[in-house]
């Protein structure tokens, strides 16, 4: 079979699998703290080179290009535009770090920061995951002591409390790995974003970091190269198909 059909047969899959990462993007284009993802492609060698028959830069036969496939999916961590909503349980972090939640007996990490409080007091996610605190306890807010407020350094205050939301950073964006609903769990333990470096915008919300029409021309992109590489296929297969029915008839 020729090898240029396998090379084409790889690129449609792999412009295939970017196009699947960025239609999740653009599903979740108003999801609250949501970040985009970035499909990397990446060319391989030919099959010869990856088996150790010979080597990049050779100049033979055997050193051409083995097609590209996906790589990876990396995190685009960069702040989404944020959001004026006035609820009081609404926070963005204009800056550096992440909320800690505690998802069961883990503590996780969001930039998703639309809480709500249960009947019980507890700020909580819209899953239903506590908010922590700096000491690691989840933060509660009982309605009977009056209005509470949120300072620009992330301290809640209300009538005889005073508990301030941790706020941490991953030491480096590769500890942090995606579980989906905005949430990520740290490799690595993160440090707490000092109070003067926090700013923390109650009634407020950070909105997905999808810009759509960057998407859109993506996704055109991809969806041409689709269809270039199944073309190709279509020719080379013809190509095939001709050749062998011209031999069949000298036989």
């Amino acid at each position: 079979m020729p090898y240029g059909l396998y090379l084409s047969a790889e690129g449609a899959q792999a412009q295939a699998r970017r196009l699947e990462v960025i239609a999740n993007n653009l599903a979740n284009v108003n999801t609250v703290g949501f970040k985009r993802q970035l499909a990397i492609l990446q060319a391989r060698y030919a099959e010869a080179i990856e088996q150790g028959m010979d080597q990049a830069g050779s100049g033979s036969i055997n050193d051409v290009g083995g097609g590209v496939f996906l790589a990876e999916t990396r995190t685009d961590y960069s702040r989404g535009p944020l959001k004026r909503t006035e609820l009081s349980t609404d926070m963005a972090i204009d800056g550096e770090g992440f909320f800690v939640v505690r998802r069961g007996q883990e503590n996780l990490l969001t930039r998703a920061g639309n809480f709500r409080i249960t009947s019980a007091g507890r700020l909580v996610t819209q899953q239903g995951y506590d908010v922590l605190s700096e000491d690691g306890s989840p933060i509660t807010i009982d309605p009977t002591r009056g209005p509470w407020y949120v300072t620009p350094s992330g301290t809640i205050r209300q009538q005889g409390t005073v508990q301030t939301l941790a706020i941490v950073a991953p030491q480096s964006p590769g500890d942090l790995v995606r579980l989906g609903k905005n949430l990520f769990r740290p490799l690595a333990d993160p440090q707490p974003v000092p109070r003067a470096q926090r700013r923390v915008l109650p009634g407020y919300l950070e909105m997905s970091s999808v810009e759509p029409t960057t998407e859109m021309i993506a996704m055109i992109e991809a969806s041409r190269a689709v269809e270039a590489n199944i073309n190709m296929m279509k020719t080379q297969d013809q190509m095939l198909s001709g050749l062998v029915n011209r031999l069949m008839r000298t036989v």
